[in-house]
Order: C-alpha cells, then sequence, then structure tokens
C-alpha cells in the first residue's frame, strides 16, 4: 500500500498487514499515522490526495463557522478511531479558497472522501460523533 507522510509528502510502500504496526517515514522519519487530521495546504494537497492509496476524507470547514468548530472535536476523535484504514484531513476553506472552488463547496461544513483522486461520497452537514464515525466508515467500506 502506497502512503503519502503527512510530514514531507514523501510516497512510502508499507504491507497491508504492517499498517498497524505504527511505520515511519522512509525519508523523514516520522510517523505515518499521527492519530489526529492532517491540515491540507495546496502545497500538500496533490500528494496527499493523488499519490496514496487510503481512502482520504476531508472535512472542508471555515474558522468562523459555528457548526464547523462543533464538528472539530469529533472529527479529531474519528481520525484517531479511523486510522489506518484512511486518512482524516482538514481544509480551512477561507486559506485554500481555490481548493474550495475545484470541488464546488458551496456550505461548510462538507466531508468528501476521496479514493485515488476520486471523489466517492460527500455529505454537508455537522454530524455528532457516532453519526460521522458511522458515515465514514460506510463510505471507505
Amino acid at each position: 500500500m502506497l502512503i503519502p507522510c503527512p510530514h514531507c509528502n514523501a510516497v512510502n510502500r508499507v504491507p497491508d498487514e504492517r499498517l498497524s504496526e505504527a511505520p515511519t517515514c522512509g525519508r523523514c522519519k516520522s510517523a505515518l499515522f499521527v492519530a489526529a487530521p492532517l491540515v491540507l495546504t495546496a502545497a500538500n494537497f496533490e500528494a496527499q490526495l493523488t499519490r496514496g492509496d487510503l481512502p482520504l476524507v476531508i472535512d472542508f470547514w471555515a474558522p468562523w463557522c459555528g457548526p464547523c468548530l462543533s464538528m472539530a472535536p469529533s472529527f479529531a476523535r474519528a481520525a484517531a478511531d479511523i486510522e489506518p484504514r484512511a486518512r482524516l484531513a482538514k481544509l480551512d476553506t477561507e486559506a485554500e479558497s481555490a481548493l474550495a472552488a475545484r470541488f464546488n463547496i458551496r456550505s461548510i461544513p462538507t466531508l468528501i472522501v476521496f479514493r485515488s483522486g476520486r471523489e466517492i461520497a460527500r455529505q454537508s452537514g455537522a454530524m455528532p460523533f457516532p453519526a460521522l464515525l458511522q458515515w465514514i466508515r460506510g463510505a471507505i467500506a
């Protein structure tokens, strides 16, 4: 399985059976899974979206959005629960407006699940932790 490093974006090959063994990056030696959402920017977006085999679940949010802020702790908790079956990430639509426009984000929070760079599921609106976890698990199955 190919996994982009959340720290340096280097692509690492990790056998499926070793995903739960806390793999580290071959280049920077950092952990490939940190049990927290990855912050996406224009600099790391393409590498994380297109170069890995794991599903990528992105929370498109904004710092002024109340529902986004209320869902943030649940999303962080889901990242710890879901890894290494998927990578969870957050993209600030205010800071990265071009990326938000590229994916036609009209309401926030919006969650999009990608596999091999292609959108496979989308959900708008804040969700409590149990519903969020259920939706992510269903989307990546």
